[in-house]
């Protein structure tokens, strides 16, 4: 399976954003996608799920025989603010979520497995959203995706502000998902993307580029990831 994005332009007002970006993601691997604040990162991935209409290109989930299998159900998008019913209970939401999703879910567990699953305790579960602190809420925002089972699934900056512990839970659980589904992590951190992800892929000037495995070898790989996003910072400047 793979995630096949080609030409996607999108421009706000007079400023162009994405220009012609193109790149083929893989199933079963973890992408890093590396860019400075305002880079477009976002913006591609409202693209990519069609949260935002790209001026032109495509965006094509394509399988092993070759037939494109987008659709609504495809993309699974993790905020980095979680969009919740704060109204709810953490049991309830699930409930709620398992039910509207009912004809896409296969292999379903039990509630209480899937809250296992993301360690939250039992006591909790039935507090109001709301009351959740941020950790707790991303956790139920990934867990959707463990009962949904997306084939994409978008992480537009999920880990940035994390205490240590629920930020390696939640590694871990992407580490361990990753061979069903094309996942991309969005981040502008450079240590977080090279500890976690399998490949880094820039957006640099509004194009999407892959580090060579060469360069992540590198002793001075972050020098030169450095020199590269200054680039896209000196351009943007002018335009």
């Amino acid at each position: 399976m793979e995630l096949i994005l080609k030409d996607i332009e999108k421009s706000f007002g007079d400023k162009q954003v994405l220009k012609k970006a193109s790149f083929t993601f893989e199933k079963g691997r973890i992408y890093g996608l590396l860019g400075r604040n305002g880079s477009g990162k976002t913006t591609l991935f409202n693209c990519i799920s069609e949260d935002d209409k790209q001026d032109s290109g495509t965006v094509e989930l394509v399988d092993e025989t070759g037939n494109d299998i987008m659709n609504y159900s495809s993309i699974g998008y993790a905020f980095a603010q979680p969009v919740l019913p704060e109204f709810l209970t953490g049991y309830e939401f699930l409930k709620f979520y398992i039910d509207v999703n009912k004809d896409n879910i296969q292999n379903l567990l039990s509630i209480d497995e899937y809250f296992d699953i993301i360690k939250i305790e039992k006591e909790d579960r039935y507090r109001l959203i709301k009351d959740y602190s941020f950790g707790m809420k991303n956790k139920i925002q990934m867990v959707c995706f463990l009962i949904t089972k997306p084939p994409v699934i978008l992480l537009d900056e999920p880990l940035t502000s994390f205490d240590v512990v629920v930020a390696y839970e939640i590694k871990q659980l992407l580490k361990k998902i990753k061979s069903d589904h094309i996942l991309i992590f969005s981040t502008h951190i450079l240590e977080l993307a090279t500890d976690l992800c399998d490949d880094i892929v820039v957006l640099n000037n509004g194009q999407l580029e892959l580090v060579d495995e060469e360069l992540l070898k590198s002793p001075d790989f972050e020098e030169k990831i450095m020199d590269i996003l200054k680039e896209d910072s000196d351009v943007s400047s002018v335009s």
